[in-house]
């Protein structure tokens, strides 16, 4: 497969290259042969997340226009992991390391191909670290390293004066090494990641120049943040995470399909394959008329199928419609609905409680009279049912699945009731 001269253009027009160590000669590279590259990641939580789909969906890029992956799961570098600027990290057990590697793997292996001229290679830097003696770290590696300079990188900077241990203070040794092992023994010429790692990007490049006299390239994405300036890839509960037990495909897709306008064009250029001319259309669209949402939309069913599938897709819009009368709830998986409730907002009750007592303790009113008076004027609903009862308690045909009521107070104010 001979390489797509466009595809620097095209990283660029998608925003994806934030730094580069030089962009002319990456270009006659990336145009002239199939480069090998690698990108890595430190599985130093159970799953991948947001920034990692970033370098994931990166390195799909490249695989598509040619060149060859090597993805690295650092079983070695995710016993540090790299320095936080917000103070030391909690080193985790070698057995849960290589658990997390294992999940890290899995979760990378649907974007790539294994197989073809420019089959992507899964590689752990654990194999080549493990054995490594202090001595030959130091002497081998370590005597490239000023310190004058790693003092200086603006993470190290910054925890100076609170403390860096030495050991989050050599990752940059570790991960640089990675490269030079990949470029010596594999040939891996090129290394990618994100804006926060410019710093271990370039040390790497610099390290294969000082001990082999050898030339390789770097390139960085840039750090995706919201409209105000905060970082994505973080949500109120937590990180976006891409393991379906640590964030649901419905809220994954409820994430993506509430980003705000002004980020919509963004985002379709970095997470999703669809080319230039649609992505420019949806952009036009959202802005003349931002009501339909119809790039978010697109956005949500894009990302979602990449990371959960097809299914989980269709279920996550059900689940959505359905909930506010757009679709029959009891059509729906056991896991959507359970999981779009907990999302929308859920409560507990005991089997025999009253529709107004429910309404109440969902949160939908303040007061059994508010709810009688909500009941009375036609706005109140449960499982898309109008209420014309105020003394109705909902009984085993009522319930979802055996245990889910869904509330509702108008066409928006949603509540899950579990009862049990």
């Amino acid at each position: 497969m001979s390489p797509d001269p466009t595809l620097l253009d095209d990283l660029q027009w998608r925003g994806l290259i934030a730094h580069a160590t030089d962009l002319d000669e990456l270009r006659a590279a990336l145009a002239q042969t199939s480069v090998r590259f690698y990108v890595g990641f430190d599985p130093t939580a159970p799953s991948l997340h947001m920034g990692h789909l970033v370098q994931v969906l990166t390195a799909r890029r490249l695989q598509l226009a040619g060149h060859t992956p090597y993805a690295l799961v650092g079983g070695a570098t995710g016993m540090i992991g790299d320095p936080k600027e917000s103070g030391e990290r909690v080193l985790n057990t070698l057995d849960t390391v290589k658990e997390w590697v294992g999940k890290v793997r899995a979760q990378i292996e649907p974007f790539l191909s294994f197989e073809g001229a420019n089959a992507a290679t899964m590689v752990n830097n654990y194999d080549w670290t493990a054995s490594l003696s202090t001595i030959d770290f130091l002497r081998d590696i370590g005597k490239h390293f000023p310190v004058n300079r790693m003092l200086s990188r603006d993470v190290v900077a910054r925890r100076l004066e609170a403390g860096i241990s030495y050991t989050e203070f050599s990752y940059v040794l570790l991960q640089s090494m990675d490269f030079l092992n990949l470029y010596q023994d594999h040939g891996v010429t090129l290394q990618f990641g994100g804006s926060d790692q410019w710093g271990n990007l370039t040390a790497g490049v610099e390290l294969i120049r000082r001990s082999v006299a050898g030339r390789a390239h770097a390139f960085a994405t840039p750090l995706l943040t919201r409209s105000d300036g905060t970082k994505y890839g973080k949500t109120e509960g937590g990180a976006l995470w891409l393991d379906a037990q640590l964030m649901s495909p419905y809220a994954f897709h409820q994430f993506w399909l509430n980003v705000e306008d002004e980020k919509v064009g963004e985002l379709l250029r970095v997470f999703t394959f669809l080319g230039h001319e649609e992505i420019e259309a949806l952009e036009k669209q959202t802005s003349e008329e931002p009501w339909k949402r119809a790039g978010q939309r697109l956005l949500a069913d894009e990302v979602t199928t990449m990371v959960h599938g097809a299914k989980e897709t269709a279920q996550a819009g059900a689940a959505a419609a359905a909930l506010f009368g757009g679709g029959d709830l009891r059509e729906l998986a056991p896991g959507a609905l359970a999981a779009a409730l907990r999302e929308a907002g859920s409560v507990t009750a005991r089997p025999g409680t009253g529709i107004v007592d429910l309404f109440v303790d969902a949160g939908l009113v303040r007061t059994k009279g508010e709810a009688r008076r909500t009941i009375g004027e036609g706005g109140a609903y449960l499982n898309n049912e109008r209420v014309a009862d105020p003394e109705l308690v909902p009984g085993p045909d009522d319930l979802l699945h055996g245990s889910w009521l869904v509330l509702r107070r108008g066409k928006k104010h949603l509540a899950g009731v579990e009862v049990g």
